[in-house]
């Protein structure tokens, strides 16, 4: 009864299945509970709210800790069905390290520091800390998890990307600081003061503040804006074919992916778990048949009967 009723909570909690009326209500309730606290966390900031509605916003954030915190320690304590973490302490410490249960522990983490150490909160932007259980949302929503995906999988040519921004930023900050420091000592003290300059430049925001007045620093302002151009436009367009691949094959899987019967995910994990630990069994009944009756033998459904009392008992064995 317990692995089973620890099975069905694994999976609602882990999976967000259209077809399973309570995965929605998690799914549904969790993401609710994450937008009203952040909302009160926003609206919190105005002085008329804070003055007058403070007690009401506090209790949107004790409740949402709570329902956090609850929802943790239930994913940790039902983690164990999944063979992946079936060790009661080594396993609970794997599944703790995935990047969604570290998402969760993000969301909570920073409440109990504050509540152990008040100094904490005297920190300017200490509070927002709080807005990182928007990314709890991420497990509930496909959009978001896709274009997580999507940076995983071009994550290569991102960071060549990114060092070739850099690189291109040192050189122009480099050159505009010997351009214009005579000309302009407080624009431009120092290179790293200069990169400034060249991040608003290189991204094509041109606030303004900080400008070429020499018409060598001119000219390669002017150059620098025709380059940042063409390649901060490289990360949209790399972000763009990774979508386009990801959705292809979203595509494909479902053109190809058999229609099989729906298994609780638990039960078929543990079964698929069983049997692979089972193999080396089969080998060996294997090896027995074939040192008994030779290589080729003609009773060949004494190997599928073999493979079909495996799969029996390990359906006996782990049936929900």
């Amino acid at each position: 009864m317990s692995q089973s009723l620890k099975a069905r909570v694994y999976q609602i909690l882990e999976s967000s299945d259209p077809t399973d009326l309570l995965s929605r209500v998690d799914d549904w309730a969790v993401s609710l509970l994450v937008i009203l606290d952040v909302t009160a966390f926003i609206l919190e900031t105005s002085a008329f709210i804070s003055s007058n509605f403070k007690l009401f916003v506090n209790e949107i954030e004790l409740v949402a800790v709570a329902c956090f915190t609850l929802l943790y320690i239930i994913q940790l304590w039902c983690c164990t069905v999944d063979p992946r973490y079936a060790h009661p302490l080594w396993g609970r410490l794997r599944y703790a390290m995935t990047p969604l249960v570290v998402i969760d522990l993000m969301a909570i983490l920073p409440f109990y520091l504050m509540l152990l150490f008040p100094l904490i909160r005297s920190i300017k932007f200490a509070n927002v800390f709080r807005l990182l259980r928007l990314l709890k949302l991420i497990r509930y929503s496909e959009a978001l998890q896709t274009i997580l995906r999507v940076i995983d999988s071009k994550k290569n040519e991102l960071i060549m990307t990114l060092f070739t921004v850099f690189i291109l930023l040192i050189f122009a900050s480099s050159l505009m600081f010997f351009a214009e420091s005579q000309e302009q000592p407080d624009a431009f003290p120092s290179i790293p003061a200069a990169m400034w300059w060249g991040v608003v430049t290189l991204t094509t925001v041109g606030y303004g503040d900080v400008y070429p007045v020499t018409a060598l620093g001119k000219l390669f302002g002017a150059t620098l804006a025709f380059i940042g151009i063409g390649l901060f436009a490289l990360p949209a367009g790399i972000v763009a074919a990774g979508f386009s691949e990801e959705l292809q094959r979203k595509k494909i899987e479902q053109l190809t992916s058999p229609k099989i019967p729906h298994w609780e995910d638990a039960e078929r994990l543990a079964i698929a778990h069983h049997l692979d630990r089972s193999s080396d069994v089969m080998k060996t009944c294997i090896e027995m048949a074939k040192t008994k009756f030779g290589d080729s033998f003609e009773n060949e459904e004494l190997i599928r009967d073999l493979a079909l009392s495996l799969y029996e008992e390990a359906s006996r064995k782990f049936k929900l």
